[in-house]
């Protein structure tokens, strides 16, 4: 008899573990208080952005092994995903910056001029250096999120209820039988006290004066932004993490840095149609790190922080192998665990 396994939450976190889970053989219920793959999910807004060596700059390694397994899962399961690698970018007067950058990662060229101006000749022109960074790869989070529920809603042990609420008690109670996999990021703040809020806010711009082939880091001591292109002209905007839970809307401050970053790498960014503004809060724990916590027969995957595409494929596989295997991964199984 395959085993049970209840999944809270439709993210890619949720998605990811659906599909881990079925391909074990198990059938899977999934819940979800969103209404579909909307934007009241914290993946709908992310960048989308496969940089396990950009991230390397300032993440643990931990995120460096997981996104290198994750990158090679989106390979495969993504029909969005572009691998023409990443840049990074600064002006003269930020060297200090880019070089510090370059000391703290691998597996890039170094560009000259007039190397970025044949890589990218809308913004080459601009710099005199540069970081490509070739294995990295970018997807778009909302195709990729609905290819991910369509690819499972095809399996007949599959099965998905949106628009449900579970109350206190529900999640309180244990699962009756089978594990319940808990995905609901921050709002499981409920049941993980040191969970925090990491707020994000981002653009999309819409303009045919710019072409893009690979996400753009533009490295700035204060305002650093990533610009990744998506379909139809249009470019996520984004670089913004505050410390807080906060869901409202973006600050004026915070839209008008990101705009004025945008400006510096193009100008022609100053005519681009702003097509949304939107906001969310990460999920995170103290360090950063993602997380596997056993509570009986619910195990929760959360922590992403800003790396929910990056590891969450691979988080997804650990949390199989722990509940399927009994085998916890001890970086990512942390000492809560039962």
């Amino acid at each position: 008899m395959s085993t049970e396994v209840e999944i809270i939450g439709a993210g890619v976190a949720g998605l990811c573990a659906a599909q881990a889970f079925i391909e074990r053989g198990c059938r899977v219920r999934m819940i979800s208080a969103s209404h579909g793959i909307d934007d009241s999910c914290c993946s709908w807004w992310a960048g989308g952005m496969l940089a396990p060596w950009c991230e390397s700059e300032s993440a643990e390694p931990l995120i460096f092994r997981l996104g290198l397994e994750s990158l090679s899962y989106w390979q495969k399961h993504s029909q969005s995903l572009q691998q023409a690698g990443s840049l990074v970018v600064a002006l003269r007067r930020d060297r200090a910056d880019f070089e510090q950058f370059a000391r703290r990662t691998d597996s890039f060229a170094r560009l000259d001029r007039a190397r970025m101006e044949a890589m990218e000749p809308d913004i080459g022109h601009r710099f005199d250096m540069g970081l490509h960074y070739a294995e990295e790869a970018h997807l778009d989070p909302r195709r990729t999120l609905q290819g991910l529920l369509e690819s499972l809603r095809q399996s007949e042990r599959f099965s998905v209820e949106f628009n449900r609420h579970l109350s206190k008690a529900e999640l309180a109670e244990a699962p009756r039988s089978g594990w319940r996999i808990d995905c609901r990021g921050l709002a499981a703040r409920d049941s993980l006290a040191d969970l925090r809020g990491v707020k994000g806010e981002m653009l999309i711009l819409e303009t045919r004066e710019i072409s893009l082939q690979r996400p753009v880091r533009m490295l700035h001591p204060r305002h650093p932004i990533y610009i990744v292109p998506r379909e139809n002209n249009r470019f996520m905007v984004g670089a913004t993490m505050i410390e807080s839970d906060d869901r409202s809307l973006a600050s004026a401050r915070s839209v008008m840095e990101l705009l004025s970053s945008a400006y510096g790498l193009h100008t022609g960014f100053a005519d681009a149609a702003i097509i949304e503004i939107g906001t969310d809060v990460r999920p995170a724990f103290t360090d950063n790190l993602p997380r596997l916590r056993r509570r009986g027969r619910t195990v929760h995957i959360n922590g992403l922080y800003r790396h929910g595409f990056l590891c969450a494929p691979a988080m997804a596989q650990r949390a199989a192998a722990l509940v399927l295997d009994g085998k916890p991964d001890e970086e990512v199984c942390d000492e809560n665990s039962d």
